[in-house]
């Protein structure tokens, strides 16, 4: 895999970073009418309030849709599964599967939350869900 360019947090999503630190998934939350929001943002768009919190995700998830990144300057890496997910909560969420093989990602698949160490970048990525749940 290539070189990783590390995040650079904001304002707007230290706390999903700090949550990947300790191993967690996180979702920002309205604080006034617990709406869930993927990708972060500063004002609620159901009730237009500026205070929020996290949620914690379960790391569970179906395949919504999925594309196959072959980046021309990445030849040795091979290619990449990005992924469009429904959470479980209800969000989505974009990110990479890993450990499954192309011909078995469909719409619908279950996928579970695995962090995975990049140059020491941890991120978090998606792979199936064994046979029969884990």
């Amino acid at each position: 895999m290539p070189q990783v360019i590390p995040p650079r947090p904001d304002a707007d999503d230290r706390y999903f970073w700090d949550g990947v630190a300790r191993g967690k998934l996180l979702l920002q939350r309205c604080a006034a009418c617990k709406q869930l929001r993927q990708p972060p943002s500063p004002m609620c768009p159901s009730c237009s309030s500026l205070d929020w919190e996290t949620q914690e995700a379960s790391g569970r998830a179906r395949v919504y849709s999925w594309i196959v990144s072959r980046h021309p300057t990445e030849a040795d890496a091979g290619p990449r599964i990005v992924v469009l997910l429904d959470l479980a909560e209800g969000v989505r969420l974009v990110s990479n599967l890993v450990e499954t093989p192309l011909d078995a990602v469909h719409h619908g698949l279950e996928v579970e939350l695995t962090f995975v160490d990049h140059d020491g970048v941890t991120l978090p990525q998606f792979r199936a869900l064994a046979a029969g749940g884990a």
